[in-house]
């Protein structure tokens, strides 16, 4: 049974294209699909946030306004949530995508009161967009809404499988950390998540799993308790 009520989960973009870097893997999408209709069929409430970076990278060049390319960004994670939430369907799960800018017919404009609604349904709610703005990032968006829909805990699927004191893919010497404030994360500069939305998580007490999405059941089993990843307490 889930140690949760509600959960907000952060996918990486990266991740869901799997091998081939950008776009989707659909076999990755799929075995996701399949994973969170476990986790609904249990009663868990299941809020998405999707980075963008299987299509857009935008910090890297310096050719474009800031501006333009975070709003490139947050269409980019638009488009990963329609994907996405199409996935699901195929698998038995009802889903809507929110936003906090329109989108013509393609989403509904987010809302509190909205998106309990829909939770209250079964509904499985992909929230798309980040927060409309530029200079925020996924992360800002992804902390927001947890406090926003009050989720239990953020549980981010990467494509490295937890926090550690150094980079593993530079480091093969690096320690993986199996629990951790966001005070130290912040401090020993970790890079898990942007200091403003560490210092969001700080002050409305939003704890964080970060484990890999790669690893088999990896998001049933850390929702359920069995945590392979790493804990970021806010205590």
């Amino acid at each position: 049974m889930s140690e949760y009520k509600r959960v907000l989960i952060k996918l990486s973009g990266e991740a869901l294209a799997g091998d081939k870097k950008m776009g989707f893997d659909e076999a990755t999408c799929v075995g996701v699909a399949k994973q969170i209709k476990v986790l609904v069929d249990k009663g868990v409430q299941v809020g998405i946030v999707i980075g963008g970076g299987n299509f857009w990278r935008g910090r890297t060049s310096e050719k474009i306004d800031r501006t333009k390319a975070d709003s490139i960004g947050m269409l980019a994670t638009v488009m990963n949530c329609i994907y996405v939430s199409e996935i699901f369907r195929t698998e038995g799960m009802t889903t809507q995508v929110l936003t906090p800018f329109e989108c013509g017919s393609f989403t509904k404009l987010f809302s509190k009161d909205r998106a309990n609604k829909y939770f209250e349904k079964g509904m499985v709610v992909f929230f798309a967009g980040g927060i409309g703005h530029p200079y925020f990032s996924t992360d800002m968006g992804t902390v927001l809404r947890a406090i926003e829909i009050e989720a239990d805990i953020i549980l981010s699927a990467k494509s490295i499988d937890g926090v550690y004191d150094s980079d593993p893919s530079k480091n093969p010497d690096a320690k993986k950390f199996d629990k951790i404030s966001i005070s130290e994360v912040v401090d020993k500069k970790l890079g898990v998540i942007d200091l403003a939305a560490s210092v969001l998580c700080m002050e409305n007490k939003m704890p964080m799993l970060i484990f890999g999405l790669n690893e088999e059941n990896s998001i049933i089993n850390n929702v359920t308790g069995n945590v392979t990843g790493t804990i970021i307490t806010v205590d």
